[in-house]
């Protein structure tokens, strides 16, 4: 079809044309140079109007392209966004059982939004109106919309009715800020070589950057073409469970659609993370950011809780492992104090035998048996002594310090009964020493008549055997 414009400016230079051919016929009497020259003049200007004229049309078609352009980049984004947030919504509202299936107008009666809210933020909200009527939608939102304005969320031209007449780019919007807020807004990392602290988006950005730095084939720059080859994905999985992608080297950036299908499968079938993006929303010329962010936000509070859940179990095996060893040791306080007493309670039961041999020389044996014991056996007791106060001490200081009730011992199994008892060995011990001395002494009187008496009966004997003799003459 020709344009208006283009086809009158082609007939005005048809008749200028025609109209120039009759002066070169009627002027060639009066100056053939002159009007030629005019002549010349008037067609240079008629084809650069021409042509000005041509220029306008393709600067205006270009515009109406571009204007094209945009309007379908920006649907395609609208639609990925709807979609990703329309997931990452029921993935939290499926935990009490609900769900919406579209985005635009499951959320007009404000119902659902505020049970969201209530979810992310871990608070009650005021309890929905009932009825299905504009003013009932308009006043559950409005509560949805309060509650997010205590939280100190700026939402910039956004009210109830907006959301109850399903005004879709407001409402994706509103999803974001919501996304922002309570997902993204408390991430903070601390850079290794730096006291700055990063917060949200590139806090976010970073810690991506941190996983990924041990990955030659992963360069991530940005929330959008950094992950367009699926490598990305793949490397956080890899990152924090290495078993989910043994044959992580194989994978290539030439088969994009292959990387990202295995890292959202692996991380819907096996980690449960919804699969909140697909392979075609991400291959694509032009990224969508917030829903790339949308899906990599729910991968780091998965790690992060995966994290903060093994961090909890090493402590809680911790402690499981440092009750053993309080059980272990106290097992073994209660086996050692049983041996030393039962030792102590023999030991003092031999040394109260007053039962002793009718012989110095087996009486000095038992002498040499009790300096024995002294020397040898009571040294060892001794020391076992010191080192039951020390596993007590250490029992009781360790539960101490791991906020335990420290270990008691039973009635009679106490330091202070086996220091008693001790004292008890060592008075056996004393009085033993005592009688060990006077039965020797005893003993050795009992030799010395016994010497005497023999002596004097020698004597006796061979006065009588001296006397017989001198009889029997």
């Amino acid at each position: 079809m020709v344009d208006t414009a283009s086809y009158h400016q082609q007939q005005a230079y048809l008749d200028m044309s025609s109209a120039t051919a009759n002066g070169i016929h009627h002027t060639q009497a009066n100056g053939h140079n002159s009007q030629k020259d005019q002549i010349q003049f008037n067609i240079e200007q008629l084809t650069a109007d021409f042509d000005l004229a041509g220029q306008d049309e393709c600067n205006s078609s270009a515009r109406m392209f571009e204007r094209t352009r945009i309007q379908v980049l920006a649907d395609e984004r609208g639609y990925v966004q709807k979609k990703t947030f329309t997931k990452w919504v029921n993935s939290h509202l499926t935990r009490i059982g609900y769900r919406i299936n579209d985005l635009y107008t499951d959320l007009a009666d404000g119902r659902m939004l505020i049970r969201l809210l209530e979810i992310l933020s871990g608070e009650r909200l005021p309890k929905a109106t009932r009825g299905k009527m504009r003013i009932h939608c308009l006043e559950n939102v409005d509560k949805a919309i309060m509650f997010l304005q205590e939280q100190h969320v700026h939402l910039e031209n956004i009210g109830a009715h907006d959301i109850v007449d399903g005004n879709s780019s407001l409402i994706l919007g509103l999803i974001w800020t919501i996304i922002l807020r309570f997902q993204i807004q408390d991430i903070t990392i601390e850079e290794y070589e730096s006291t700055e602290t990063k917060s949200a988006k590139d806090a976010l950005l970073l810690w991506c950057q941190m996983k990924t730095a041990d990955y030659p084939n992963v360069n991530v720059r940005n929330f959008t073409t950094s992950w367009k080859d699926g490598l990305a994905f793949c490397a956080l999985i890899h990152k924090h469970r290495p078993d989910l992608i043994p044959q992580f080297k194989l994978l290539t950036k030439d088969n994009p659609n292959h990387n990202l299908q295995l890292a959202f499968d692996i991380c819907e079938k096996r980690l449960g993370i919804s699969r909140l993006l697909d392979p075609e929303d991400v291959n694509v010329e032009y990224v969508d950011e917030k829903s790339v962010i949308t899906y990599i936000v729910t991968l780091y509070h998965y790690f992060s809780k995966m994290k903060n859940d093994n961090v909890q179990g090493r402590r809680l095996a911790k402690v499981i492992g440092s009750a053993l060893d309080s059980e272990k040791m106290a097992n073994e306080y209660e086996r050692l104090v049983n041996d030393l007493l039962a030792w102590i309670e023999q030991t003092i039961r031999v040394l109260n035998d007053r039962q002793f041999p009718n012989s110095l020389i087996r009486v000095h044996e038992k002498l040499v048996e009790f300096n024995r014991y002294r020397v040898i056996d009571k040294p060892a007791r001794f020391a076992d002594k010191g080192n039951l106060e020390v596993l007590l001490f250490t029992l009781q200081s360790k539960e101490r310090a791991n906020q335990q009730i420290p270990y008691q011992p039973r009635e009679g199994k106490m330091i202070s009964d086996i220091n008693r008892s001790w004292e008890n060995l060592e008075r056996a011990e004393h009085e033993r020493e005592l009688a060990l001395r006077e039965e020797i002494l005893r003993q050795e009187r009992l030799e010395q008549l016994a010497t005497k008496f023999n002596r004097k009966a020698g004597l006796r004997e061979k006065w009588l055997t001296d006397s017989e003799k001198l009889v029997a003459r």
